[in-house]
């Protein structure tokens, strides 16, 4: 089959503003956009710009709006989105170039909410046990990939870049309930700033998103609790 691959492209080179260019891509049902994306830029011009690296879902570096929704262009396949196919970079984030989007503010916030296990105590001589529903409390908000899918999806981040956004309070929330950890006090003080969980405005789009079926906004929710109530 023929596909019709619309790409937003932009140089910020050459270019003001950027511009849709329209290709015709020979595919296959079973193939995947990123695979249309290394056809045209292996056969037809290789300036063409994009981040990719396990194309198996597993990285999430191939984040990016298909026709109209962002998912990981490892993942969807042409049968699924038919033979008018547009890619654009993901919103609310700078465009370096075509579908290449600077990812330090949305890493910026990451960082801010401790990402990493606080535990002051001496290390033990084996890990760190945990019983299975312990584990379970927080076993959803492990699988984030940091794709930024969720907080690109979230109408508030498009509108006000300082809010932290879904991911960086999936990833808060992967370490406040797990019972090894002692920062959650901090880790919720920072998120009880004004551009922390109190703009979420519960729309669901960051769930909706999520290529590894987190329940986002579940998560921020159990958050917004976890700080009305301190308990955690």
């Amino acid at each position: 089959m023929q596909v019709k691959l619309r790409v937003r492209r932009f140089n910020p080179e050459t270019d003001s503003e950027s511009r849709i260019e329209t290709y015709d891509v020979p595919a296959d049902p079973m193939d995947r956009v990123l695979d249309l994306l290394h056809w045209v830029k292996w056969n037809v011009d290789g300036s063409l710009t994009f981040r990719r690296s396990c194309a198996h879902g597993i990285c999430g570096s191939d984040a990016m709006l298909i026709n109209g929704t962002n998912r990981l262009a490892c993942k969807v396949l042409v049968r699924e989105v038919g033979d008018q196919i547009t890619v654009e970079p993901l919103r609310g984030l700078p465009v370096n170039k075509d579908l290449l989007v600077d990812m330090e503010p949305f890493f910026a916030s990451y960082r801010e909410v401790l990402p990493y296990l606080v535990n002051d105590d001496p290390a033990p001589d084996t890990e760190r046990r945990q019983s299975q529903a312990d584990r379970e409390r927080f076993d959803d908000t492990t699988k984030c990939i940091l794709c930024a899918a969720c907080t690109t999806s979230c109408p508030v981040f498009w509108a006000d870049d300082e809010y932290f956004g879904p991911a960086a309070i999936v990833n808060a929330h992967r370490f406040i309930f797990d019972s090894r950890d002692q920062g959650a006090a901090q880790r919720l003080t920072v998120l009880n700033d004004k551009e922390g969980v109190w703009r979420c405005r519960t729309t669901f789009n960051c769930t909706d998103a999520c290529p590894r079926g987190i329940k986002v906004t579940q998560a921020i929710q159990e958050v917004k609790r976890a700080l009305l109530f301190r308990k955690v």
